[in-house]
This record gives C-alpha cells, structure tokens and sequence, in this order.
C-alpha cells in the first residue's frame, strides 16, 4: 500500500488566459487518472484586467484514508505554481506561497506590465531576470519558456502550452493520456489545444540547446548615403545607417541629409559616445509622430498583414476600427506656420491648460475609412513648413547648440545633456508638459555649468545634476513633481559656493 498524497496545484491568472480552462483541464485529467481532485476559484484585484486565482488539490489515495481538503491555498505548502505569466510568480512569492523544498514551477515567461510600469516615463518595467532568479530561488524545480510565442508560432493558445509543459514535468501522477482526454472531453477547439499540448510537452521533456540570437540585418541605404555613413566613427555608423533608414522612410532624403548636417559637427576622433548619443535621440526626435506619420502607420499593408495572422483570420474579412482623438494642436500642427500661427497664439490664451480633443472612430477596413487616413498620410509634403515642424526645429536646434557647448567644457556632461533628449516624448498634453520639463533642465544644467566654469572647477554638479533630473523625471509622475525641487536646491547651494552640499542633495534625490 503506498502512502496517500495530496497535491496542490495554484494557479495565479490574470483575466482573458484562460486560467478557469487551464485548470477544468487538470481537474479532469486527474479524474480520467482515477485520482480524487477538486479546484475552486478566487477573484481577486490586481493592476492589469482583474485577476483570478485558481486553486485545486489532487488526492492520489494510495489505499490510505482520505483526507481533509481545503479552499485555499497554504503559504510555504503549494506543490505546483502554474503561472501564465511571469509577474504573477512574483506576486505568489511576495505572498509566500512557494518553498524551495516542495514546489514546482511552471511559467511564461513573456510579460503583461503593469500599471506602474507603464505609468513610467522611462524604462519602468521590472527586470525579467530578477523575476526568473526569484523563481528559481523559491522553487525545487524551475520550468520556464515563452508559452506565448510558442502559441503564436503553432496557432494555439498558451493555456495549452502551459497544460503539456505540466504534463511533461511529470510533477503530478497524472499521464499523457489523461491530459489529452481531459482537452478532448471539452470538446472546444479540441485540434488547436492537442496540438499546443503537445508542442508545451515537447519544448520541456525535448528541451533544445537555446540559439544564439541573430544580429539584425543591416539596414538598407540608398548608395549616395553609403559614403556619409562612412564619415562618423564607428561606434556610431550602424545607428547613424539606422537612423538615415528611418528618415528616409519618415520623409524624404533631403530630411536625411538634414540629420547628417546637424550630426556632422559633433563628430570627434576620440573615444567619446557623444555622436552615438545624438545621432540616436535626434533620429527618434526628428521621426516625430505627427498625424501624417501616424495615419502613414495605420495604413500600410503590413499593418493589416500584422492584424489578419494575430487574429488567425485565415482568409476571413477582417474588421479594423481606429479610435482616434487629436487635439487642437496635432490638427493644425500639420498645416503651414505662417498660415495657423496667429490662430495657435489665440488657442493658447483660450486654453491655456490643454486644448479641446476630436474623437473619431474611424473604420480603415472600408474603403471610405481608408481612403479619410490614407489621404492624411500623403500631405507628409507639408511637413517641412508645417506649424508643429516650426517648434519641433526650434527645439532640437538649441538643445543641439547647448550640447555642443557643454563638449567644449567636459565630455560626460555634454553626454548627460544628450540623454536629456529621452524626455521630449508623448503627445497632447503630455508633450507640452514633458517639453516645458526638458526646457528647464537645459537651462538649469546650463547656469550649473556655467557657474562652475566661471570659478575653474570640475563639472561633477551640473553632470550629476542632469542625470538625477533625468532620472527623476522618467521614473514617474512624483518624480517628474520632485525634479524641479532638487533643482533648485542644488542650484542654491551651488551659488553659496556649497558645491559638497549640492553633490550630497543630489545624492540624497537619486536615492
């Protein structure tokens, strides 16, 4: 007579995974394998679509009595953590529900973010690896692969990816078979999820030996630029290609030649990032989406190519609708400057703090919808003299020109100064905003810098300074209130000649 177990399985879901069939599944396999099972479900809130744990035990007998089975799960006492997504891991480790000595577990690896992270500026997203050290930390055994993309690649869903991953980790008593009568007794989608099943199966028990990512492919150039590229350091020529690329695609080549031009001076023979810096942020900056790029996007036939393999069309028509909501200033910031700068002036005094938006829902998959964006697309001839290029010129020429003086005084501030450019992002009311943050860190950095070489001293302030205000604002909306504050409290001890209690009101800040 063997010794009778019980078994729990938690299974931590965010809504629209297919959580509840994940777990049918197993509650059915072990019923198929002859065992005594149970599963129940918990709804819970969580920061991305809601969120539902589900929570089941199997009872392998063994010629034993039976035993007491419960509705929840025990922290410290969970067999197997299946998780779809790799931030619910996290979440069930925060919780203490896995344990080094006893549990298996399952993941995804690709990753749902959630509101914090996306509330950030800049990078804010979590880092994966932590995540995955984590996992393995508070874990027996780690079984972790991108169930997503190995659904998308075979057309089938990631719950069933997930199911045979199980399967093959063998940490249940349950066998193969059981599994694929549990998916057949369902009788939904019943081909699709076998053929998951068995692809999650293969990828654990028949794991192979991780490739080498590949190098993206060089971009492709127009031969008259092959020389130009040719002209900036090395570190810099593959971004300086890429970034000739995009202009191209963007505009024109003649807009490309401008991205050179502005470039060119800031070319130097030593070992400095600063023209990689530039020509990186300037190529995002000048690419700006305006309406015209936008509708440009929206348009093109890989877009829709991109829509029919995700949705698994096969053929079928597919319906697309745009939902779509400029504001004043994206509508007239396409048209010529001298023509709507007098009325951009009266719509600034008129609403000062934002101006009215016009909702649309636009249909691009009827031949009226398409044409109303595709037609916006081919005024992209208009954007050289266009309202919105007059400011965006404006900007990138003086930050430019800051750059270029911070260089003639320390490399590393002139570095921290390009980086800055990371701030000028969004659209609306969120560009004006982060465009008026950007202003001010220029032109506090500047007076820092400026201070420090009117006296002869290093610029270890105004390098530090740039960088924590950067930092600061990227990290959110209390750091993008904080930064300013910082500011002027460094630049109050710099003109008290206090330089080691700016440093350390700094250090104090990106802390």
């Amino acid at each position: 007579m063997t010794e009778p177990r019980l078994l729990s399985i938690l299974i931590p879901a965010v809504g629209g995974q297919g959580g509840g069939v994940l777990m049918e599944w197993i509650h059915e396999a072990a019923l198929h394998a002859g065992l005594g099972a149970h599963g129940t479900s918990i709804p819970g809130v969580a920061q991305r679509t809601g969120s539902t744990t589900y929570y089941l035990e199997i009872f392998d007998g063994g010629g034993g009595p039976a035993l007491t089975v419960s509705l929840y799960p025990v922290p410290g006492a969970v067999d197997v953590l299946l998780a779809p997504e790799l931030l619910e891991v996290g979440r069930m480790i925060e919780l203490g529900f896995p344990s080094p000595g006893r549990t298996t577990i399952v993941t995804s690896t690709h990753r749902l973010y959630s509101i914090h992270e996306k509330m950030a500026l800049g990078r804010g997203v979590y880092p994966t690896e932590a995540l995955e050290s984590a996992a393995r930390q508070f874990s027996r055994r780690l079984v972790a692969f991108d169930a997503l993309a190995a659904a998308s690649r075979h057309r089938t869903e990631a719950n069933a990816v997930l199911l045979g991953a199980l399967a093959a980790s063998a940490c249940l008593p349950i066998p193969r078979e059981s599994y694929r009568a549990a998916i057949e007794g369902r009788g939904v989608a019943v081909e699709s999820n076998l053929r998951g099943f068995e692809v999650g199966f293969e990828l654990v028990a028949y794991p192979e030996p991780a490739a080498a990512p590949e190098p993206p492919p060089p971009p492709a150039v127009p031969p008259r630029f092959v020389e130009a590229v040719q002209f900036f350091p090395e570190s810099c020529r593959d971004v300086v290609a890429r970034a000739v690329a995009r202009l191209i695609d963007y505009q024109n080549e003649d807009y490309a030649d401008r991205f050179l031009g502005r470039l060119a001076p800031l070319v130097r023979r030593d070992a400095s990032d600063l023209p990689r810096l530039v020509a990186r942020y300037l190529a995002v900056w000048m690419t700006y989406e305006d309406a015209i790029r936008v509708a440009d996007l929206k348009t093109r036939r890989s877009r829709f190519e991109r829509i029919r393999a995700e949705a698994r069309a096969d053929g079928a028509e597919i319906i697309v609708t745009d939902y779509l909501k400029p504001d004043l200033d994206e509508l007239y910031g396409i048209l010529p400057y001298r023509l709507v700068a007098p009325f951009a002036r009266w719509a600034e005094r008129r609403w000062p703090q934002g101006r009215p938006t016009l909702g649309q829902h636009v249909r691009t998959t009827t031949v009226l919808g398409f044409l109303r964006v595709w037609l916006l697309a081919r005024l992209r001839f208009l954007r050289p003299s266009s309202y919105r290029a007059h400011h965006e010129n404006a900007r990138m020429d003086h930050w430019l020109g800051v750059v270029k003086q911070a260089a003639q005084w320390d490399d590393a501030l002139a570095c921290e100064l390009a980086r800055a450019a990371q701030l000028v992002k969004g659209y609306g009311d969120v560009r004006r905003r982060m465009a008026a943050t950007f202003d001010h860190l220029l032109e506090t950095v500047m007076r820092a810098g400026t201070i420090e070489a009117d006296k002869g001293l290093d610029f270890a302030v105004s390098t530090a300074l740039a960088a924590a205000y950067r930092t600061l604002v990227l990290s959110g909306p209390d750091g993008e209130t904080r930064a300013p504050a910082v500011a002027a409290e460094v630049m109050a001890r710099l003109e008290a000649n206090d330089r080691d209690a700016a440093l350390a009101s700094i250090d104090r800040a990106a802390a």
